[in-house]
């Protein structure tokens, strides 16, 4: 049944480990949120799932769910293989509890991600914008190019950016080219996911009408913390949360206890 489940996923002649990747992933969104839900999804439980995510990147190439969105665009309208049959119900699934979760496969389980992340931690002056509509629409212009240059001429736009080499340490100019995204990462949170990333446009729709996500409370006293600590300028109260990464600044600035929790919508007042 193991056996059967990695061909599912990878195909037949592919690296079997790349099925751990995605059970990794599917496992640890459900995980994340029931820890999120329960108080107990803390720093450190993050810093270990970021590392422990761009190691599995490192290791086997896997979830790399845009690359393999990609070879579904560039493979349109031909017979696409069990391999990425499997990947389609990665994607499927992993939108679903995107719906239910909010963005934790985004936030610190997919590797092209939590790199992002990780270089974002190092102290230097920090590049911030609020103008998160702006940001979505040039993605969903990418997106809209992504889909045109695949489906119409065969192009791989991804490619362009080099994570796959970066992954499997093969120095080419793709590889430069991601080194680049991640020095940028160092001052201006996620560029390649808030700006290139077309499963993060798909996500996003996910994510806006998420049955759980980090709400305010009648607690809130509206001091601003939370929102100047927002690195997508997500947490201000009409914010749709559709970026929110789930990266926890908010909450540590937060300082009144209640005012910020994970969890559904309250329940309606008569």
């Amino acid at each position: 049944m193991a056996y059967a489940w990695c061909l599912l996923v990878v195909g037949p002649g592919a690296n079997p480990l790349q099925a751990i990747g995605l059970v990794y992933a599917v496992l640890f969104v459900v995980v994340a949120a029931l820890l999120w839900r329960t108080g107990r999804f803390s720093r450190w439980v993050r810093y270990a799932l970021l590392l422990l995510t761009v190691l599995l990147g490192f290791a086997i190439f896997s979830p790399m769910l845009p690359h393999q969105f990609q070879q579904l665009v560039l493979r349109a309208g031909t017979p696409i293989g069990m391999g990425l049959l499997g990947a389609v119900g990665a994607i499927v699934l992993l939108l679903v509890l995107g719906f239910l979760f909010g963005r934790h496969f985004c936030g610190y389980l997919c590797p092209v991600g939590a790199v992002q992340e990780l270089a974002y931690l190092v102290p230097v002056t920090k590049v911030r914008t609020t103008r998160t509509r702006e940001l979505s629409l040039v993605r969903g212009l990418v997106f809209l190019l992504f889909l045109g240059a695949g489906i119409g001429a065969g192009v791989a736009v991804l490619d362009i950016f080099g994570f796959t080499e970066f992954f499997r340490l093969t120095l080419t100019a793709g590889f430069l080219a991601f080194v680049a995204v991640l020095v940028v990462s160092l001052f201006f949170y996620r560029p390649f996911c808030r700006l290139v990333c077309p499963l993060g446009a798909l996500f996003q729709v996910a994510a806006i009408p998420a049955r759980w996500q980090l709400r305010r409370t009648d607690a809130c006293i509206a001091c601003g913390r939370c929102e100047r600590a927002c690195p997508t300028g997500e947490a201000g109260p009409g914010a749709s949360k559709g970026e929110c990464y789930l990266c926890r600044r908010c909450v540590e600035a937060c300082n009144v206890p209640g005012a910020l929790v994970y969890g559904g919508p309250p329940p309606r007042r008569d």
